[in-house]
C-alpha cells in the first residue's frame, strides 16, 4: 500500500509540475523538411511566362514562446526557405527585368525565397482533447527570381512585408499519443495574396516534466499570387509532404 501511494503521489507531482510548468511558460522548437511538387508562371507584366518546375526538397523552421499572462500575446517566430529551378521554351519575345529574351529561346529560371513570420497570437483553446490558436502578425519574403539564356540573364529582387492571418488547431486522439493537426497564415493586400497551409497526423514519442516530443507527417501547401510587387507578377504553387519534428520546453 505504501508504494502504491508513493508512485500515485509520484505521478501526481509529475502531472502537476507538466501542467504548472504549461500555464507558467513554454517554448516550442520545430523543423519540416517537406518535398515539394512546383508549377506557376512569371513576369514583370502581363503575359506571363509559364515555366516547368523541377521537384525539389525545402525546409521550415519556427520557434514559439507561450506564457501565464492572459492580455500579452504568445509569440511565434516561423522562417520557410523556398528553392525551385525551372524552364521553358518561349513561343514569343519575353521582357524580364531589364533584358530581352528572344523567341524559340531555351529559358533556365530559378525562384528563391526567403519568409519569416512574426506572429502574435491568443490560445482559444488549450486543454488535453483540443486546442485552438488565431493571431495576427506581418510577413517578410526576401529573394529574387532569376532568367538565364547563355550569356543572357535577368535577375528580379524581392523585398516586401505583408499583413497576415495566423490560425493553428490540434485536436488529441485521446490514450494514443496521435493528435491530427492543421495551420495555416494567410499573408497579402488587394494585389497580392501568399498562404501557406499544412495539416496532417502526428505523434508525441516523449513526454517528461523537462521535454515533450512529437513526430509531424503531412502535407504542406504554399501559394504565391503577386501582382506588382516590387515589380513582379507572379502565380506560383509549391506543394508535397512534409515531415517534422516539434520540441516543447
Amino acid at each position: 500500500m505504501i508504494r502504491l501511494a508513493c508512485a500515485l503521489a509520484l505521478a501526481v507531482f509529475g502531472y502537476s509540475a507538466k501542467a504548472q510548468a504549461d500555464t507558467v511558460i513554454g517554448i516550442y522548437a520545430g523543423a519540416d523538411f517537406w518535398q515539394s511538387e512546383s508549377s506557376g508562371r512569371f513576369a514583370n507584366n502581363d503575359p506571363m511566362q509559364a515555366f516547368t518546375f523541377a521537384d525539389r526538397s525545402q525546409q521550415a523552421y519556427y520557434l514559439a514562446f507561450e506564457h501565464f499572462v492572459p492580455v500579452l500575446p504568445n509569440v511565434r517566430v516561423q522562417h520557410a526557405a523556398v528553392k525551385v529551378f525551372g524552364e521553358a521554351t518561349l513561343t514569343e519575345n519575353f521582357q524580364f527585368a531589364g533584358s530581352v529574351f528572344p523567341s524559340a529561346s531555351q529559358l533556365d529560371s530559378s525562384l528563391s525565397l526567403r519568409t519569416t513570420d512574426y506572429i502574435f497570437y491568443y490560445e482559444l483553446f488549450d486543454n488535453p482533447l483540443l486546442a485552438l490558436d488565431l493571431g495576427v502578425g506581418a510577413k517578410n519574403i526576401q529573394g529574387d527570381v532569376a532568367v538565364t539564356q547563355a550569356q543572357l540573364t535577368g535577375t528580379q529582387p524581392l523585398n516586401q512585408w505583408l499583413p497576415m492571418l495566423y490560425t493553428a488547431t490540434q485536436v488529441s486522439i485521446l490514450a494514443t499519443g496521435f493528435d491530427v493537426f492543421a495551420s495555416g497564415s494567410l499573408s497579402g493586400d488587394s494585389d497580392s495574396q501568399f498562404y501557406d497551409v499544412q495539416a496532417g497526423l502526428a505523434y508525441q514519442f516523449t513526454e517528461t516534466i523537462l521535454l515533450n516530443a512529437r513526430f509531424k507527417l503531412g502535407v504542406r501547401a504554399m501559394e504565391l499570387q503577386f501582382s506588382d510587387l516590387d515589380n513582379l507578377d507572379a502565380d506560383v504553387s509549391i506543394k508535397g509532404i512534409f515531415a517534422g519534428i516539434e520540441l516543447h520546453f
